[in-house]
């Protein structure tokens, strides 16, 4: 019989996607049968794609939107620390939690994901975080029931497992309802599915040129064991992030080409 779960004492909320996006509210909903008190720090809009960026070149202006929640003009990454080095005082988060996420972040888009952003800057600051996203098929209909369900049992899980160090976790929900979802499995990041990035012109109503990008999807090979993979399967997947992103093959390669050159 495992031991009962002990509340944690100050949680953090943020995301990318604004806060007043649908996954933050279902954060919040999870986030209360969690902790004994619960702040939200998130952007005032949306912030996706920002990656891990903060402001270093303009001010962070904040609003109180109710009793610990606050809207900040900034990135995710802005509003971790905003939380954690100054609204919350001397007691900083215990967990920081981002999201839950309007769609997958697998593979390579973890790179450029403001929502993975703000759990690797509270990794950062030393503290244990988790990024949560529902992926989903139809962007009308995302699985928000199927994140509410599984994601208090996850997390619970997930702090349950003893770390050497805080850690940055990536967790996505399968586009299955819950009670057809398979069980949380440790993944690896793999590719993902981006295929690139595309430029796409347009001509605003005064007749001046505007561009948007847009990310570039499509099937690739990827490993049973990415996450990728593990959600296609309808399984829940976590990923272990850190921020060295050393290519010890091509490290392997240089290393010896430029040792023969002396």
């Amino acid at each position: 019989m495992s031991a009962p779960f002990s509340k944690v004492p100050r949680v953090l909320l943020t995301n990318d996607d604004g806060i007043d996006a649908p996954g933050l509210a279902v954060l919040e909903a999870v986030a209360a049968e969690l902790a004994d008190e619960v702040w939200v720090v998130a952007p005032e809009h949306d912030q996706s794609g920002t990656s891990h960026s903060i402001s270093l070149h303009s001010p962070l202006r904040v609003s109180r939107q109710g009793e610990r929640r606050f809207g900040v003009i900034g990135t995710p990454g802005d509003c971790v620390v905003m939380a954690a080095r100054h609204l919350m005082g001397n007691t900083p988060p215990t967990l920081v939690l981002s999201g839950i996420n309007r769609g997958g972040n697998l593979g390579v888009e973890t790179m450029f994901s403001g929502t993975v952003g703000a759990a690797m800057t509270g990794l950062l600051l030393g503290l244990p975080s988790i990024a949560l996203s529902q992926v989903f098929s139809d962007r009308d209909n995302v699985r928000w029931d199927t994140a509410r369900a599984l994601a208090p049992g996850v997390i619970r899980q997930l702090l349950a497992i003893a770390h050497e160090a805080p850690t940055c976790l990536n967790v996505n929900f399968p586009d299955v309802d819950a009670a057809a979802a398979g069980p949380l499995t440790a993944t690896r990041q793999g590719v993902g599915l981006v295929e690139g990035i595309e430029v796409l012109p347009e001509i605003d109503p005064r007749g001046l040129a505007y561009h948007w990008l847009r990310f570039q999807r499509g099937p690739r090979e990827n490993a049973p064991d990415s996450e990728t993979a593990v959600v296609a399967s309808g399984r829940v997947s976590v990923t272990p992030l850190n921020f060295d992103r050393t290519d010890e093959r091509t490290l392997a390669t240089l290393s010896a080409a430029l040792q023969a050159g002396h």
